[in-house]
């Protein structure tokens, strides 16, 4: 692994261990004055908040122990390392937060059908004011530090945190109506909070199990690849560029560049060693793989087979992009890569209309049409 790299992942860990650890303290403080306080008022919504801390802080245990098993040296048996580690446990963090969820849910409905009367005290009042604050700030500061080193699990802790904020609000007025109106809210709002909580397990798993199976990375940075490996002087477009992530904020990636068909092996080789130094120090991304696209500048004959191409399938709406040209006009061979849109319905059908209107345009051509991925 690059020393620099590894000094990043290090500093990344250090930050998201510092942060959990913050809010580790903060949710145990918190959990243990709610609990008081809804045993002693006899509040199940105070108590069901309580038990949602405590699985705040537990998911901070486990952001910490993921992230610490993350940073683990690449060895013989994982040569590109553990990162994917963070996935797991930001899984394992999703499924308590689902059963905590289940649970409150369960118990809430108990007090609904053999309910009890609340006993709320003022300092009962004060301290499920201060929760909500300390949840606020915790929250923006927890989030803000997810957003900033690109930790899923902090981003999702500060969200909830902030969503506990509320919740302990909706528990703080639930109160206030039942000391002035003598209306008991509190198995409701015990199930709203739990509903709240399954939902946001669910969400949790959700993203988690998108980032295991591999999801489209951000157009923004693709793009922002793309247009640093266009900015060498050789290249005259990039396509086909596969991001492999084996953690957050590692991939290694593979592209297809444009050159002029007059470029030799040295120079060729001169490029990609350039565009990928320029690509790791940029974006901390090593291209392990960079595949030629020669673009023809010696036959008129092969440039006017292009334009035409290009015309007759750019012609059928919902086509991205044609590239990778190439004709071997000996052996009658042509072959091109073709990226239909993923929002046209008949993408099949689409396809081979254009194959067959390039066969008809060239019937003495073999025609080979690699259909190509939108990433």
């Amino acid at each position: 692994m690059d020393k620099d790299l590894e000094k990043q992942q290090l500093d990344r860990s250090q930050v998201i261990v510092r942060t959990s650890i913050i809010g580790i303290i903060a949710n145990v403080f918190l959990a243990a004055f709610k609990a008081a306080v809804g045993i002693l008022s006899n509040s199940i919504a105070v108590v069901l908040d309580a038990v949602n801390n405590l699985s705040d802080a537990l998911s901070s245990v486990i952001t910490i122990i993921g992230t610490k098993l993350a940073n683990r040296r690449p060895d013989k048996k994982h040569p590109l390392g553990y990162g994917r580690i963070e996935y797991l446990s930001a899984l394992i963090v999703a499924a308590i937060v689902l059963y905590a969820g289940l649970t409150s849910l369960v118990e809430s409905v108990k007090k609904i059908i053999d309910p009890a009367t609340p006993d709320y005290s003022t300092v009962s009042l004060i301290i499920i004011a201060s929760a909500v604050v300390v949840k606020l700030i915790l929250g923006r500061y927890v989030k803000s530090v997810g957003q900033k080193v690109n930790s899923g699990s902090l981003v999702a802790s500060g969200s909830d945190a902030l969503f506990d904020a509320i919740i302990s609000l909706s528990v703080l007025i639930s109160a206030l109506i039942y000391i002035y109106a003598h209306i008991s809210l509190e198995a409701y709002v015990g199930v709203v909070i739990s509903l709240v909580i399954v939902k946001a397990g669910i969400d949790m798993m959700r993203e988690t199990i998108d980032d295991i199976l591999g999801h489209r990375v951000e157009a923004e940075i693709t793009q922002e690849i793309k247009a640093e490996i266009c900015k060498d002087p050789d290249v005259g477009g990039a396509y086909d560029l596969i991001l492999h992530n084996y953690g957050p904020d590692r991939y290694l990636g593979s592209v297809h560049v444009e050159v002029a068909d007059t470029m030799t092996a040295d120079e060729i080789d001169t490029m990609t060693r350039r565009i990928e130094q320029r690509i790791y120090e940029k974006f901390g991304i090593a291209l392990t793989g960079i595949g030629i696209y020669a673009v023809n500048t010696k036959d008129p004959e092969v440039g006017a087979m292009y334009q035409k191409i290009q015309k007759i399938v750019h012609g059928h709406d919902g086509v991205l992009q044609v590239h990778g040209f190439y004709v071997d006009r000996e052996k009658k061979f042509l072959n091109f890569d073709l990226i239909i849109d993923y929002d046209k319905k008949d993408r099949d059908d689409m396809f081979e209309h254009i194959e067959q209107d390039v066969r008809e345009a060239y019937p003495d051509y073999t025609i080979q049409i690699t259909r190509d991925i939108d990433i």
